[in-house]
């Protein structure tokens, strides 16, 4: 190659270098209108979100001293509700606890009282067979 040719090739790439730069140039300054676009008007809600949740909970710090007082008595109503609450649900759950030991105690009772009366129907039955069988072997003798 010739001094020339790589010369031209030189300021080729140095052209190139100066427009990969104004590239990048124009994409930083789009890429950050496009970002203040996106993000500017979150910005400001927010901003204004802030401001009014501020205010409510000014408000709402007033609101807790009027109600300091009534703190006590809420409290101590809310300690009777949790303990009659807690008492309902264990007696609930002991009165289902008996009634289905009374369930299942009667359940076992019938049951054991309807395999005897199985058993004793059995045993006819056999009973039958057997006669049935020696019916069977008589008449074969004879």
């Amino acid at each position: 190659m010739s001094e020339e040719n790589l010369k031209g090739q030189i300021s080729a790439k140095e052209d190139e270098i100066t427009r990969v730069e104004e590239d990048a140039t124009k994409k930083e300054a789009s890429a950050e209108k496009e970002v203040e676009e996106e993000y500017d008007p979150k910005i400001t809600n927010a901003e204004t979100s802030l401001a009014e949740e501020e205010k409510l909970r000014d408000e709402a710090i007033e609101k807790a001293a009027e109600w300091s007082a009534t703190e006590k008595e809420k409290k101590t109503a809310a300690k009777v509700a949790s303990k009659l609450f807690a008492t309902l649900k264990s007696e609930k759950e002991k009165a289902l606890k008996d009634n289905l030991k009374e369930i299942e105690t009667e359940k076992k009772n019938k049951i054991k009282a309807l395999n005897g009366e199985i058993k004793g129907i059995r045993k006819e039955l056999a009973a039958i067979e057997k006669a049935k069988a020696k019916a069977a072997a008589a008449a074969a003798k004879e």
